[in-house]
């Protein structure tokens, strides 16, 4: 009968330096998986398995041929090698005294070999271990080999340990560990095979924000200890699930999974965790689901495919299951690639210098005299490779970046700089630049405008800063305060697009702007609208009523121009008069309007 050869404490002691290694009770792993197919193989016998001792069990980490995941300790041999911290083979389990009444002998298995799986520390982990159900006998070299399987597991155990494998509040396996996982299986598995991955993001990054806000970190804890437990108990008895981000679980299905059922599995693990979860309205997961090509499909796009389905779920809320698309990829690739490449163009563009980035104007004509008396600036981009980049794609990305900041700058700098020019020219007029949201919320923004007026000469007048409605509704106090400041300093203010916001006519009132823009929108084809024409009256009346000129853009026809007169709006911009024009066409195009209007 196995004695124990070492005394409780060291029992304790290495009970204790399992539990640190955080294996016990955690989703098989390709790692390991490899390892027991190898010893089943080269000893040709139905079951092998990575055996882990515990209190009163054994816990099988990997196995081959055994549908249970552990075994009680008593009576079992993996319990003998950990406590021995020896080689055990019994050639046949119902020959042996103390193990043929075994359960294990009860279930039929006549043979075990087992290697101990022992740390740097000297402590037995448990054994690798294989069974057969025949009476057999082993070789020397068939020891070595056991042996250097169970050193195998072992150098894995500590690798996974010393380079975090192992998520530690989870328990299950990380990001590495996935990365490490998906590159054995596809190597192990026929070419082109078809498989699902699937990633589960249990918060948006904004929900996440505003929870750990109101609730504190023990919040995060709480949702992510619910949802390991709820997939340990679902998901993962059929898939490795890894914890490869704060909030996020990747998986890949098993083999033959067909896209509409997992997806409606999917769904309903969505619906019962939400049944589950008393914090279901505070945050809402997405599932994003991927095909890959085994293979074909490199992890690094499997993951990315996945985080591009999730986000898009988040954005579009278009469910809770959101599959991948290759439609919507390209967008995001876009997306990246349009914030990478201005990124370096703005680094490198010189405000006043030609280059890539430039600015072209478009004039603004008052009704009344026909006369250019303004213009607006507006940012073009041409690419090296890629040639123009339109103004509408490319603007809305770069104003959700950090780089609004600089390029605003580069917009105000490079306006001034053609305006000083301009002046100097003797052509006279009023420049108006597009400022984003963000900049009213820099506390030096209007310092930095008058220092650039003071350094170029020019006077506070001459500047005309727009802005749309949802800028200035985005943090109205501290807006409206910038606001005031610009307009004490002399510099003249619009609101943009009027009419597309969601401002309230209380606000407006208090703004110390001079004019409103009326959107294109609601310009064209005026002239065939009677809808139109009463709506954009009463707008222009409201303005005027606030002390503000009117400026109606998108003007295209003569048409257009008789029902603005009528409607008595001060001025007008659209390609009728010009489209935007570089900075010499538009010097030549002023002149000549000038001496026009002179004729008439």
């Amino acid at each position: 009968m196995a004695t124990s050869l070492h005394s409780p404490h060291h029992e304790a002691s290495r009970l204790d330096a399992l539990r640190k290694l955080n294996l016990l009770d955690t989703p098989p792993s390709e790692s390991f998986d490899r390892i027991t197919r190898m010893a089943a193989q080269m000893f040709k016998l139905p079951v092998a398995a990575v055996s882990l001792t515990d209190s009163n069990r054994q816990w099988f980490k990997s196995r081959v041929g055994v549908e249970h995941s552990s075994i009680p300790r008593i009576q079992a041999p993996c319990g003998q090698v950990t406590d021995e911290s020896a080689m055990l083979v019994i050639h046949d389990l119902l020959e042996d005294e103390h193990y043929r009444h075994s359960p294990l002998a009860g279930t039929g298995v006549r043979f075990y070999a087992g290697a101990p799986l022992v740390t740097h520390d000297g402590y037995c982990l448990g054994a690798m271990c294989v069974l057969g159900t025949e009476p057999r006998t082993i070789s020397e070299d068939e020891r070595a080999s056991l042996r250097d399987m169970a050193a195998m597991v072992m150098a894995q155990i500590e690798l996974q340990h010393a380079l975090g494998r192992v998520d530690a509040f989870s328990g299950m396996p990380n990001r590495t560990q996935f990365i490490e996982d998906f590159k054995d299986k596809t190597a192990d598995l026929p070419l082109g095979q078809q498989r699902l991955a699937a990633l589960i993001n249990l918060a948006s990054p904004e929900q996440l924000n505003n929870a750990l806000r109101a609730m504190g970190p023990g919040y995060l804890d709480e949702i992510v200890g619910e949802a390991v437990r709820m997939l340990r108990a679902t998901i993962g008895l059929r898939s490795t699930v890894y914890h490869i981000a704060t909030t996020e679980f990747a998986f890949v299905a098993p083999a033959g999974t067909e896209m509409a059922p997992f997806r409606a599995e999917l769904e309903d693990w969505l619906q019962r965790r939400a049944a589950a979860l008393t914090s279901r309205f505070v945050t809402t997961a997405r599932i994003g689901v991927t095909p890959f090509e085994v293979g074909v499909t490199g992890h690094t796009d499997v993951l990315r495919n996945l985080h591009s389905a999730v986000q898009h779920g988040f954005e579009q809320d278009c469910g809770g299951v959101s599959l991948f698309s290759q439609e919507q990829d390209a967008v995001y690739r876009r997306r990246f690639w349009l914030i990478n490449e201005f990124g370096a163009t703005l680094d490198r563009a010189i405000p006043g210098l030609p280059g890539p980035l430039r600015l072209v104007f478009q004039p603004k004509v008052d009704l009344a005299s026909g006369a250019c008396i303004g213009a607006e600036a507006l940012l073009r981009w041409s690419h090296p490779e890629a040639g123009e980049v339109s103004p509408g794609e490319f603007i809305p990305v770069i104003e959700q970046t950090s780089m609004v900041h600089a390029t605003t700058n580069w917009v105000l700098e490079t306006a001034m700089v053609q305006l000083a020019q301009w002046r100097a020219d003797g052509v006279e007029l009023e420049l108006a630049v597009n400022v984003s949201a963000v900049n009213l919320l820099e506390p030096d923004f209007c310092a930095r405008v008058v220092d650039g007026l003071r350094r170029h000469g020019l006077p506070a007048a001459s500047l005309s800063l727009e802005l749309t409605e949802s800028a200035l509704m985005q943090n109205p106090k501290m807006a409206e305060a910038t606001l005031r400041d610009l307009h004490a300093a002399g510099v003249h203010l619009a609101i943009d697009d009027f009419g597309t916001g969601y401002s309230s006519l209380a606000y407006l009132q208090s703004l110390p702007v001079q004019v409103v823009k009326i959107d294109q929108s609601f310009v064209r084809g005026i002239e065939a609208d009677e809808r139109k024409r009463s709506l954009v009256s009463s707008m222009i009346k409201l303005a005027h009523d606030l002390g503000h000129r009117v400026v109606a853009e998108g003007v295209e026809t003569q048409a257009v121009v008789r029902v603005l007169e009528e409607a008595a709006c001060d001025e007008a911009q659209g390609y009728l008069f010009a489209r935007p024009l570089e900075p010499g066409v538009f010097a030549q195009w002023f002149a000549q309007r000038e001496r026009d209007v002179a004729v008439v």
